[in-house]
């Protein structure tokens, strides 16, 4: 295959779907979300047969458990799938939104309007469901999308852009408006994140690795965070229970997410009060601790390196540093953290006022766990990732962040003088 000439037939086939999808109204878009979910519903027996193939092949080129776990189809996965399309179609529709209309002293009025961004290519691995989350938020925000997925998992791809596709006509929208990159040639995303003639904007979600090397060599915008290098910060004034609670959970409910807390600091005047409980409760579910100097003169755990400030377990392991105040906990946020979810659990408004405005990251918290940075907890429905870039979308990539905005004017006959 002439992986060139392919990818560039799936970009002028998502450019001229874009602009059709740019004035489809939201009542196509809705009926397209349920009719993909409908096609799902009906052909479950060859999805799952589908993902079989790709399991298969997984376990013969010796994909570990958590992998196969990822790329695993259930019933129960696949009604999910069905749920999160209705989600979207719920969803407020933002194209079209007209905002900040005012009137000038010429006489004409000026205002935003917000359309779509265009054509957007999508690259991930390994979970096939992100080929429905993708599609069915791009489609709602009237882009076209071109994915690419995983070699591991073309099969289930194939088989779920065939629903997409029916789900389209049925809706009289164009099938080519979600293209499936049907190749497996690596080739493929090169040739994908240097189209700008084709492309507006790159989404990768995966690994570091991955996203690095699209942010490297990409030749469009890409909207992306490469880590997570969460912190929590326990001030003087924080209330105990809420401290270790939070600490607990922003840690602990789950590992392997962007948003899980990689590093807690603790303030000097109440380390010896928390760590010794805060210890307790890691050792009961098994979370390795590495401390800094400080630290291990309170509770007994490995000592933190300044590797281990850099870090993002993405495991049970955290990495623990006594401050002396509010300054050196910003100051540490300043220099390690990935600019993703910071949090400061103080009773002092002043404080948490300090933190809110000094602390650069894509979300700040006062007295709340980093696992609230997702886009269904604020109230987005879905998201497409988490930018931690300060251009276009920041945080949580919801709907309107596959939108962007121009400026309309509306006049009467007016002429500039």
């Amino acid at each position: 295959m002439d992986v060139t000439a392919y990818m560039a037939g799936l970009g002028q086939q998502a450019r001229a779907a874009a602009r059709q999808m740019a004035k489809a109204n939201t009542g196509a878009k809705n009926a397209a979300l349920v009719a993909i979910a409908q096609a799902i519903s009906q052909q479950r027996e060859r999805l799952l047969a589908a993902n079989q193939q790709d399991l298969e092949q997984g376990r013969n080129n010796g994909l570990d458990a958590a992998l196969l776990d990822r790329l695993e189809l259930t019933p129960a996965r696949l009604d999910n799938m069905v749920e999160g399309l209705h989600q979207v179609a719920a969803l407020p529709d933002p194209v079209g939104e007209i905002s900040e209309m005012n009137y000038r002293p010429s006489g004409i009025q000026v205002g935003k309007m917000r359309v779509p961004l265009g054509v957007i290519g999508i690259i991930y691995e390994s979970r096939p469901n992100v080929t429905v989350e993708a599609a069915s938020l791009c489609l709602k925000a009237g882009n076209a999308t071109i994915l690419r997925g995983g070699s591991e998992a073309i099969h289930s791809n194939q088989a779920i852009s065939r629903c997409i596709a029916d789900g389209l006509e049925q809706a009289g929208l164009p099938p080519t408006a979600v293209q499936i990159v049907e190749t497996t040639d690596r080739a493929a995303v090169g040739e994908l994140i240097t189209m700008p003639q084709y492309v507006d904007v790159i989404v990768p979600r995966g690994g570091k690795g991955l996203i690095e090397r699209i942010s490297n060599e990409a030749r469009v915008p890409v909207i992306k965070h490469l880590d997570g290098i969460c912190h929590v910060y326990i001030d003087a004034e924080a209330d105990p229970e809420k401290a270790i609670n939070i600490a607990i959970n922003a840690k602990t409910h789950r590992y392997g997410v962007c948003n899980a807390m990689e590093t807690l600091l603790v303030h000097a005047a109440v380390a010896d009060l928390l760590l010794p409980t805060l210890a307790q409760r890691y050792g009961a579910k098994g979370v390795t601790l590495r401390g800094c100097e400080q630290t291990r003169g309170i509770i007994d755990c490995e000592a933190a390196t300044e590797a281990d400030w850099h870090t993002e377990y993405l495991a049970p392991v955290l990495a623990i540093r006594v401050v002396a105040d509010i300054d050196a906990a910003i100051d540490h946020i300043a220099r390690y953290s990935s600019q993703h979810t910071e949090s400061i659990v103080t009773e002092n408004y002043t404080l948490a006022r300090r933190f809110l405005t000094e602390v650069d990251s894509s979300s700040v918290m006062v007295n709340a766990s980093t696992r609230f940075a997702d886009g269904f907890e604020y109230g987005l429905g879905a998201e497409i990732g988490i930018s931690t870039d300060k251009i276009h979308a920041r945080g949580p990539v919801g709907l309107n962040g596959l939108t962007s905005q121009k400026y309309i004017v509306l006049g009467d006959g007016h002429i500039r003088n």
